[in-house]
């Protein structure tokens, strides 16, 4: 089935000039063009839109992205570089995943500590629950000595 680029735009969410520019970076290389000179779009150029912005919300830049593109269009003699490029990229989200976790465990210390604090109507009286001093003196080992 063919969608013209407003189709594609409410779909996806992305603008029209997103897909322009997409395609002119060279990130939509398989778009057709009807008679008039229209872009027509395809399942699989949604299948691709998918692909770049899952690699474009996961730190790839642009660049990488195209080389991505490159290599699936050489083939199969690109297999091995395509799999090391996802690789590299798997370990780059994980290593945002455990950072992000190292936050939210920050961050649900302090939800917890507020909602003492709440109850009991002061902070110092927070503080002194012991689960939560403990928990502040490990932060605070950790860091920069400065969690209030």
């Amino acid at each position: 089935m063919g969608y013209s680029i407003g189709q594609i735009a409410h779909k996806t969410g992305l603008s029209t000039h997103t897909l322009r520019y997409y395609e002119k970076e060279g990130l939509l290389p398989f778009i057709r063009k009807n008679s008039a000179g229209l872009r027509v779009f395809s399942d699989n150029d949604l299948g691709w839109l998918g692909m770049i912005e899952c690699l474009k919300e996961t730190g790839m830049p642009l660049k990488g992205i195209k080389q991505y593109i490159d290599w699936f269009i050489e083939g199969d003699s690109t297999l091995s570089q395509r799999l090391d490029m996802f690789q590299k990229q798997k370990k780059r989200i994980e290593e945002q995943i455990a950072l992000l976790q190292k936050h939210m465990e920050r961050i649900n210390y302090k939800i917890s500590l507020y909602e003492e604090a709440v109850k009991k109507g002061s902070l110092d009286a927070a503080f002194a629950i012991p689960e939560l001093n403990e928990k502040r003196k490990q932060f605070l080992t950790k860091t920069d000595k400065k969690i209030q």
